[in-house]
Parts: C-alpha cells; sequence; structure tokens
C-alpha cells in the first residue's frame, strides 16, 4: 500500500466519533482522549504564547467546541515535515533545522481543526478552519506544558502518531 500523506476523512456518526471526543486545557496545558465518561489517554501539549483567542492574525489558541475536520499525515514516517498541509519529502533533524532555523516546524502528523460555533469560532474573522489551527508534532526540543506556539497545540511525535491511530474526522475537541 503507497501511503501519500494527504486528507483521510471517516464518517462522524461512527461509533468512535460518538464516544469519543478530545478535550484541550489552556491552563494545565494537557490534552486528553475521553472515551464516554473515562479519560484513555492524557498528553501535555503547548498552546498559543499570546494565550486564548479567536481572531485571525492573533496568534492566539481558539476556544470552544471544535471538530476534527481532516486527519493528514497517516502512513508517513516520525519527523516528516510539512508545509502548506503537504509533507516536503524532508525528515526533521538537527541538520535541516539549523538549514531553516525559523521555520515553524509541522512534524509527523496533522489534525486539521474547525470551529463549530458560529460567530465566535467559525465564520469571519474568527474561523478556525481558515485559521489552520492544527494539532500537530513539532522538534523534540520544544517543552511541553509551556505556551509556545503560534496558535495551534503542539504534541511529541510519539504522542500524536498514538492520538492519531485513535481518532476520526468529525470528533468532537473541546478547547477551554
Amino acid at each position: 500500500m503507497t501511503h501519500t500523506g494527504f486528507p483521510s476523512q471517516c464518517s462522524p456518526n461512527s461509533d468512535r466519533c460518538l464516544t469519543r471526543r478530545i478535550q484541550v486545557d489552556l491552563q494545565t496545558q494537557q490534552l486528553r482522549l475521553i472515551d464516554g465518561e473515562n479519560r484513555i489517554l492524557r498528553f501535555p501539549v503547548s498552546t498559543a504564547m499570546n494565550g486564548p483567542g479567536e481572531e485571525s492574525g492573533s496568534g492566539c489558541t481558539p476556544r470552544g467546541l471544535h471538530v476534527i475536520r481532516i486527519k493528514i499525515g497517516e502512513g508517513l514516517p516520525l519527523y516528516a515535515v510539512f508545509k502548506g498541509r503537504r509533507p516536503t519529502g524532508e525528515i526533521y533533524n538537527e541538520a535541516l533545522s539549523a538549514i531553516y532555523p525559523e521555520r515553524d516546524w509541522i512534524l509527523t502528523r496533522i489534525l486539521w481543526l474547525s470551529g463549530r460555533q458560529r460567530g465566535f469560532n467559525r465564520g469571519g474573522s474568527t474561523d478556525t478552519l481558515r485559521r489552520f489551527i492544527y494539532i500537530h508534532g513539532c522538534p523534540d526540543s520544544e517543552p511541553m506544558g509551556v505556551p509556545r506556539s503560534h496558535g495551534c497545540i503542539r504534541m511529541r511525535n510519539g504522542d500524536l502518531i498514538e492520538l492519531f491511530d485513535k481518532v476520526e474526522s468529525g470528533m468532537e475537541v473541546d478547547i477551554f
């Protein structure tokens, strides 16, 4: 089977989408995968250095109810580099980092989020999807548990692969 790294989608009415959801706690910088009433996974994350906010160009992490719109990167290797949501064919390493020291690295997998609350995180200048807000991997040198991103939710690459395999497009994501 050939893996392209391009979007995969599923029905938002699948059993997994109905019972599982993601919670991102901006205060504790933690992401939790919840199944029914049970927490099944918990990971440290890094959200926006500028704090919470919904406006385009703010560099803030949007709050409220979202869904995973598209999963990108299935089958790609650990540390695969993305630019514009497309795999570049590069694998992140220190040498590549030295060549592009200012790049905001998006690695391994992307969970592209879409807001569900019209006027708050969907539509107009507050649209999460149009702001290109993702849950994505980052270099291991980036600290977790500390707000350092430009608005996205950063995760450790191994943690992201574990999460990616347990979620589907259409699954609810609550950022608070």
